[in-house]
Formats: structure tokens, C-alpha cells, sequence
């Protein structure tokens, strides 16, 4: 009965430690849960497809930790695939402290993921914030043209992170 019991323990322990690794492989394989890409790539030729037309919502949010107003110059565009289009976000840190904030890019449906690509965004590295000062981040992306007809809406959130704690140790 006791090894029974030691074997169901560790048998948890495992796989708990491994749902990480397995939670990333089953993302990538199914393209659920939008986790998109964290590096840049290089512009590419495409054909822009002038007669199709996406509309892209921008959504901005804050951990609840995260002192800093964030958001997006556009709630929502209409763009073009194999057009490149760069939207610019805003955040101003509102303590009297310096602070380092780490921003998780995610995109719906999750099927979009591996059709949008970013030449430029404030997501691929940490970012410095000043007390009360406003920061300017540009994000530069495209649709790849043969993204499913299906999709006519996407949604690409950032969520920011403080990780200031984390940085200093």
C-alpha cells in the first residue's frame, strides 16, 4: 500500500514538472492559445492581396501589479495582407520609481499566430520604464496573404509584466 502511494506521489511530481514543456508543444502543434513568435523577422516580399480585408483589434492590459498606463494609438485598423503596417503603442509609468516590465504578445484566433509575423516590437526584449515618463513603441507586422479565407478578424493583445524585482536579483 505504501509504494502504491509513493508511486501515485511521484508519478504527480513528474507530471507536474513536465505540463510546461508538454503545454508549449501542444501550442505549437495546434496553434492554440495564440502564443506568437518573440523574435523579429526579416521584411519579406509579399503580394499584397488588395482585395481582402482584415480588421485587426489592438487590446492592451497590465498585470495587476504593473503600475503603468498602457495602451494602443488604434483600437481596431483595416488592413491589407502582405501589406507591412507599424502601430504605435503608448506606456507611462505612474510611480516615482524606476521599473522593468516584460510585455506577452498574444494573438486570436489561434490559428492567425502563424501568419503574423513583426519586423519590430517592444514584446521581443524588456523594457525600461522612467518614473512618469511616456514611451513611445512601435510594433511593425504583416499577415502573411495565405492566412485561411476564414479569417476576417484578429485580435493581437500585450499584457505587461513588472519584473523589476526580477532584474535587480
Amino acid at each position: 500500500m505504501i509504494w502504491s502511494i509513493v508511486l501515485v506521489a511521484v508519478g504527480m511530481f513528474g507530471f507536474g514538472f513536465a505540463m510546461v514543456p508538454l503545454y508549449n508543444v501542444f501550442c505549437e502543434v495546434t496553434g492554440l492559445n495564440g502564443k506568437v513568435k518573440t523574435e523579429a523577422v526579416a521584411d519579406a516580399e509579399y503580394v499584397v492581396d488588395e482585395s481582402r480585408e482584415l480588421t485587426i483589434e489592438f487590446i492592451t492590459s497590465v498585470n495587476e501589479n504593473m503600475p503603468l498606463a498602457f495602451r494602443a494609438e488604434k483600437n481596431k485598423m483595416k488592413i491589407h495582407p502582405g501589406r507591412y503596417y507599424t502601430v504605435k503603442f503608448y506606456a507611462e509609468n505612474t510611480t516615482d520609481k524606476k521599473m522593468v516590465g516584460r510585455a506577452i504578445p498574444s494573438v486570436a484566433p489561434g490559428v492567425a499566430t502563424e501568419y503574423l509575423s513583426k519586423a519590430e516590437c517592444f514584446c521581443f526584449s524588456e523594457q525600461e520604464f522612467e518614473p512618469h515618463k511616456l514611451r513611445e513603441m512601435p510594433v511593425r507586422f504583416v499577415i502573411d496573404p495565405s492566412i485561411p479565407e476564414i479569417v476576417k478578424d484578429l485580435t493581437l493583445s500585450y499584457t505587461f509584466f513588472d519584473i523589476t524585482d526580477k532584474k535587480q536579483n
